[in-house]
C-alpha cells in the first residue's frame, strides 16, 4: 500500500459525482483519499456537503473530513445550479440524511494543509466549478509547487458546451477560479465534454446495475435513473488515474473566457504552433475514450466495492 496516490477530491455532488466518489472508494489499494471538499455547484453547498457525506458514508468511509467551501462564485452573488441531478442533487432516490456535520475549516485551507502534509505529492481531483481551488491558490502562493497534479472535469475545448453554446457547466458557473486555476502552472489533465460525452453506460451494463442482491451496484442504478444525462462526466477523472491507456489527448494552452453572458467559462485551447503563438502548453486535454473498457472497469469496481463492503 506503500505506492498509494495521495488524493484530495474537490466536487459538488451531484449523481456523476458520487458516482466518482464511489468509484474511488472501490479501490483503497490505489487512491489514499484525505480529504473531500465541497463547493456549491450542481446544488447549493448545503446540499452538496450534505450529498458528499451520504456517499462517504455508503461506500464505507465515513472517517474521510467532508470540508465546506465556497458557498458562490467569485465573480457572482449566487451561481447556477444544474437541473440534471434532481431536488437533492443526488436524484431524489431518498437515501438516508448526513449523519456528521462537515469538518472544522474551510475547504480552500483544507486544500492548502492537506498539501503541506503530504509532502509534494497530493494530487487534485475537481469535479464541480474550481472555486475552492481558486481560493486557495490565491491563499498560498506555495501552493502549486506542493501539488503533484490537477485532473479535472470541466470545459469544453472542441465541442460545444452543455450549458450554453460556448461554456460547459463547471466552467459556466465560476469561469474567474477557472481562469485562475489554469494561470497558476500546476500540471492540469482536462476532462472536458470533449471526452466526457463519450463516458456513457450501455443499456447491457445498466441492466446488470440493479437487484436487491448487488448494494453497491444497484445504487449506482437507482442514482442513473434519477439522473436526466446519459454521460458520467465526473468518473471520467478516476478512470484517467487508473488507466490513461484508455484515453487520447493532446497538449494544449487552455485560456478561459470571463466576458459575462453565453461565452463565460468558454475554454478556449491552443494546439498548434500557429495558435500557441510561443505559449506553452498549459493542460493535457482528454479527447477519447475506450466506451467498452471504460464501462466495463465501472461495473468490475463496483464489484469490487461490494465485496471490500
Amino acid at each position: 500500500m506503500a505506492d498509494r496516490r495521495p488524493i484530495l477530491l474537490d466536487c459538488d455532488p451531484g449523481v456523476d459525482d458520487a458516482l466518482a466518489i464511489l468509484w474511488l472508494a472501490a479501490h483503497p489499494e490505489l487512491f489514499d483519499l484525505r480529504a473531500v471538499t465541497v463547493a456549491a455547484g450542481n446544488v447549493g453547498l448545503e446540499l452538496t456537503v450534505a450529498n458528499a457525506q451520504r456517499v462517504l458514508d455508503l461506500a464505507g468511509l465515513g472517517d474521510i473530513p467532508v470540508h465546506a467551501g465556497a458557498f458562490r462564485p467569485i465573480g457572482a452573488p449566487r451561481g447556477k445550479i444544474s437541473m440534471v441531478h434532481g431536488k437533492d442533487g443526488l436524484g431524489d432516490i431518498g437515501l438516508p440524511p448526513a449523519t456528521r456535520p462537515p469538518a472544522a475549516g474551510h475547504g480552500a485551507q483544507a486544500i492548502i494543509d492537506t498539501a503541506h502534509s503530504a509532502g509534494g505529492r497530493l494530487h487534485l481531483v475537481a469535479t464541480g466549478p474550481l472555486t475552492n481551488i481558486a481560493l486557495a491558490l490565491l491563499l498560498d502562493p506555495e501552493l502549486p509547487s506542493l501539488i503533484d497534479g490537477l485532473t479535472l472535469m470541466g470545459g469544453a475545448a472542441f465541442v460545444p458546451g452543455n450549458t450554453t453554446p460556448a461554456a460547459e457547466f463547471n466552467f459556466h458557473v465560476d469561469p474567474q477560479a477557472a481562469r485562475i486555476v489554469f494561470e497558476n502552472g500546476i500540471d492540469i489533465t482536462m476532462a472536458g465534454l470533449d471526452v466526457t460525452r463519450q463516458a456513457v453506460i450501455s443499456p447491457q451494463v445498466m441492466a446488470q446495475l440493479s437487484g436487491h442482491d448487488a448494494p453497491m451496484r444497484g445504487l449506482c442504478g437507482k442514482l442513473l435513473k434519477g439522473y436526466r444525462d446519459p454521460c458520467l462526466h465526473d468518473s471520467v477523472v478516476v478512470a484517467w488515474l487508473m488507466a490513461p491507456q484508455l484515453f487520447e489527448s493532446v497538449p494544449a494552452h487552455v485560456a478561459i473566457t470571463c466576458v459575462p453572458g453565453e461565452i463565460a467559462g468558454q475554454s478556449v485551447a491552443a494546439t498548434t504552433e500557429r495558435h500557441l503563438a510561443g505559449r506553452s502548453p498549459n493542460a493535457t486535454i482528454l479527447t477519447r475514450l475506450d466506451q467498452r473498457k471504460f464501462e466495463a472497469m465501472f461495473l468490475s469496481s463496483m464489484q469490487a466495492l461490494e465485496r471490500r463492503l
